[in-house]
């Protein structure tokens, strides 16, 4: 199968999938697509509510690409690359609708920022987490402010420290990060629509109104993860890093 970002609209909720082969792992034009496709969504009249969701059963993203990562030669091409994920962050941000978060399956890195800058994130019990980039030699530092933002700065260098461990969906419940966990996959997408479509009944400025409040404090994040992605795409030209991502290839 080859990698896609589809928008469905029914009954007012658009349903915001994305997909690639490789357990959902974003190469850069994936990422761009994402976040077009959420920005086309946010000005689309027919759309009240969004559900941002994945193809394929067990991830809900693997986070970066390791083999475009593995082909970073300079840091202007690096952070470009880790901008991706940036764009895609600021868009959920900015984006006037609610976005609810629909993860059936294992988040790593960048994945575990798009599920945190969702509006109301719902999962099921295989949707576990992993910060796994301090152990490839670079760090999670576009997605902490939406990570720390949701779970709180314990939780996040909790996670960073313990870069090659998955935390169960329980764990991120329990911090924040998902609403409710659910033990099958059919439960899961009847709570979505369920929700969607309820918020599609309410006042849609009261709604717009209240994702800013939300939001309030972020202004600033277009700049900031700019920067942070500078940080990550000079350490992803390291020594350490390259002979790491090497073995993931």
């Amino acid at each position: 199968m080859e990698a896609y970002v589809n928008l469905s609209i029914e009954n007012n909720v658009g349903y915001i999938e994305f997909f690639h082969p490789n357990r959902n792992a974003m190469p850069s034009d994936v990422l761009q697509q994402l976040a077009e496709c959420i920005v086309s969504a946010g000005n689309d009249n027919d759309v009240k509510v969004i559900v941002l969701k994945s193809g394929g059963d067990r991830t809900f993203c693997a986070g970066a690409s390791f083999n475009e990562l593995i082909e970073i030669e300079d840091a202007e091409t690096g952070k470009q690359f880790f901008s991706g994920f940036a764009n895609v962050i600021n868009a959920m941000r900015a984006c006037p609708k609610l976005i609810i978060g629909r993860i059936q399956g294992k988040a790593v890195g960048g994945g575990v920022g798009i599920a945190a800058a969702t509006d109301y994130c719902l999962a099921s019990q295989y949707a576990s987490i992993k910060l796994s980039e301090l152990s490839i030699g670079i760090g999670p530092f576009v997605i902490e402010p939406a990570v720390s933002r949701k779970m709180g700065k314990i939780a996040m260098s909790q996670m960073t420290i313990n870069a090659e461990q998955f935390f169960s969906a329980e764990f991120a419940k329990d911090k924040g990060l998902y609403a409710e966990v659910f033990e099958t996959t059919e439960a899961l997408d009847a709570a979505v629509s369920g929700l969607a479509e309820k918020l599609t009944s309410y006042n849609p400025e009261a709604v717009k109104a209240m994702k800013t409040v939300f939001w309030e404090g972020t202004g600033h994040w277009d700049t900031l993860l700019a920067e942070r992605a500078e940080i990550s795409g000079r350490l992803v030209l390291s020594d350490f890093t390259k002979e790491t991502l090497k073995r993931f290839r």
